[in-house]
């Protein structure tokens, strides 16, 4: 059986990590809220966005000057895979679950016979990918440690990165993975593709559906020249709603694993104190006896 001196150590070396993990759970709270409001309020947006580019595109798909961000290279057989997670961890299987994503979808696309590269957004999706796949990393990816919170300028720069690579004919199709945010205690692995724009299911089925005539729209100015301003902005949309999603996913995941583990402190630290108490009456009752035995043998 382990000391009182050990024991006593231990208890307070559990004590002091709970108020650690106490403090981190209120932080991660306070900073929740702001990033949740923030997740919610980009999904109209960027939702109605799609729609209208959807309904703008539809009359340029078949267009020989219509743009690759919208109908693509033509291939899909190079792929670049953007994958958004965290800097820090503490935040239980939060990245672990994007990165086994973005792993398997990559695998996917490789028994398919395409090519894939990885653009990681988040030291630890980094981290985790460079065991298995690190010759499909780019070898610049993008951090945002230390900073306290990612703003529009941030997605803008890694939309102008990925437009610069579709422009010098790196890859055909790109998609971004990410954890969108349920609930403080769900966050869901997400596969999003965002070259070529995707058309709504609903546009799709008009399409193809014999006798249905689709809305005849006038934009003014022409089509191509809307596409070419609205394209980079839908692209930089759809990544920073990609990054408010998992920012305020991470903040949720991190409270509800510094949750658990104060309550896992709590109990540990109830065990050790009935250890404690135990081995501390055992060496007083030994004691007495000692003392007993000794004045009966006087």
């Amino acid at each position: 059986m382990p000391s009182l001196k050990s024991l006593r150590i231990r208890i307070n070396s559990v004590k002091s990590t709970q108020k650690i993990t106490s403090a981190m759970k209120m932080v991660a709270a306070s900073k929740l809220r702001r990033a949740q409001s923030q997740a919610e309020a980009a999904r109209p947006y960027a939702e109605r966005m799609e729609r209208m580019l959807a309904s703008l595109g539809a009359s340029v798909v078949g267009s020989p000057t219509a743009p690759k961000m919208l109908v693509g290279t033509g291939s899909d057989k190079r792929n670049l895979l953007v994958v958004v997670t965290a800097d820090r961890g503490l935040a239980g299987a939060f990245n672990t679950n994007v990165g086994r994503l973005a792993r398997n979808v990559a695998r996917r696309m490789e028994g398919e016979g395409k090519t894939v590269k990885i653009l990681t957004v988040g030291r630890k999706g980094r981290d985790f990918l460079r065991r298995e796949m690190a010759d499909r990393l780019l070898a610049d990816g993008i951090s945002y440690a230390g900073r306290k919170s990612i703003n529009f300028a941030d997605a803008q720069a890694v939309a102008d990165r990925v437009t610069a690579m579709l422009n010098a004919g790196e890859f055909d199709v790109a998609t971004v993975i990410f954890n969108k945010f349920g609930s403080v205690i769900s966050q869901i692995p997400t596969e999003m593709q965002i070259i070529p724009a995707p058309l709504p299911k609903e546009t799709v089925a008009l399409e193809v559906s014999p006798g249905t005539a689709l809305p005849i729209y006038e934009y003014e100015p022409a089509e191509e020249e809307l596409l070419a301003s609205l394209l980079p902005q839908n692209l930089a949309i759809q990544i920073y709603r990609a990054l408010l999603e998992s920012a305020a996913g991470e903040h949720g995941a991190r409270m509800t694993s510094m949750d658990n583990a104060t309550r896992n402190a709590g109990d540990m630290i109830k065990r050790l104190s009935q250890t404690y108490n135990r081995a501390r009456q055992a060496n007083i009752t030994r004691e007495l006896i000692e003392i007993i035995s000794g004045a009966e043998a006087l």
